[in-house]
Order: C-alpha cells, then structure tokens, then sequence
C-alpha cells in the first residue's frame, strides 16, 4: 500500500504517520527526517538543506525527488510506503506518478490531516518545549512562513489527487486517537 498524508506543519503527520507504519507494515518516508538526518551528518546536501529550511522554504523538486526515488527502490519499501512530506508541489506530483508507474505501482490513497491554523501555533510551541526547541524550524516565525509555502505551493497539490478520486480528508483538530480512527476508515474504504 502507497499512501501520501498531507497537512500544514504541525497537523501530526509523523505522528499519523507512524501508527499507520505500525499498523499496516509499511515504511514511512518522511523527508523532513531524511533532510535533518542529512543536516545532522554535515553533508553538502544538509547543509544547503539547512539553510533552506530554516528560511521557511521549500528543498528543490530534484533534489526531494532523487531522494525519494533512491529511497523508494530499496528492498524495506516492497510492501509500501507512507510518504510524509512530499509531494509538496504539483511538479513533484507529477514526477512521483511518473516514477510509480516505472515501477508498475501507484499510490492507494492520499490522506490529508485538516486543522485550524489558530492551533497550530500552540501545537508547534508545545512541541518546541517538549523537545528543547531540538528543531530548528520550530518558532512561529518559521511557522508563518512554511504556512504560506503551504497554502501557495503544497495545498494546489490536493486537487491534483482529488481529480484523480484518491484524495480523503479527516479532522485533525480531534485526539490523536479518534484522527487514527478516521485515517483507518479511509485507508480500509
């Protein structure tokens, strides 16, 4: 099973995420921990990725393409993926269909996480206190701009995958719990 989850920074993807790894034997691919383990390792990419992310903006399409793609053929990802964090634009889309279908493969569904944006400050300052402000990318300031990246670049990708009749929207404003329970509903409709 290939799934996609989507929401704003903060939503709870990662947390989604790996209760859907869990559950279903799938591997999570979450770009943002592929470019922090890269930031974190002093490569040439992570620290070209660093500064990116820090300024609230988006990696380039090749760079985050190659780097899934790679990822994508190693042998844990045969029973599937949940991709979190990419696609963010509708290019990137494009090339994920276009490298699935290389593969003989598609995505199954594409879920996205809707919350308030009100909420997202806090959840984004709660995760900063909890983690020693550990992420660089977790104030508000960066929070305001990644949202705008969000709505400008990410969001126009939602309708590419509604058209497609793959996309499913759950609440993400309910407990961890109950948004689990809706992610099953959709994954097993």
């Amino acid at each position: 099973m290939n799934i996609v989850i989507f929401g704003p920074p903060g939503a709870g993807k990662g947390t989604q995420a790996q209760i859907i790894v869990d559950e279903r034997c799938v591997v999570q691919l979450s770009t943002g921990d592929m470019l922090r383990s890269a930031i974190a390792a002093g490569t040439e990419l992570g620290m070209k990725a660093k500064q990116i992310m820090d300024a609230g903006q988006l990696v380039s399409d090749e760079i985050m393409v190659r780097m899934i793609s790679e990822r994508m053929a190693e042998d844990d990802c045969a029973n599937g993926v949940i991709l979190d964090g990419f696609p963010r634009t509708v290019a990137q889309a494009e090339a994920l269909d276009a490298m699935l279908n290389e593969r003989g493969v598609s995505l199954d569904k594409v879920i996205e996480i809707q919350v308030d944006e009100v909420a997202l400050f806090a959840r984004i300052e709660k995760r900063a206190a909890e983690t020693g402000a550990a992420r660089s990318d977790d104030t508000a300031d960066v929070l305001t701009q990644r949202l705008k990246v969000y709505y400008a670049n990410t969001a126009p990708v939602l309708p590419y995958y509604q058209e497609k009749g793959l996309l499913m929207s759950v609440d993400g404003m309910q407990a961890v719990e109950k948004v689990s329970e809706a992610i099953r509903q959709c994954l097993d409709s």
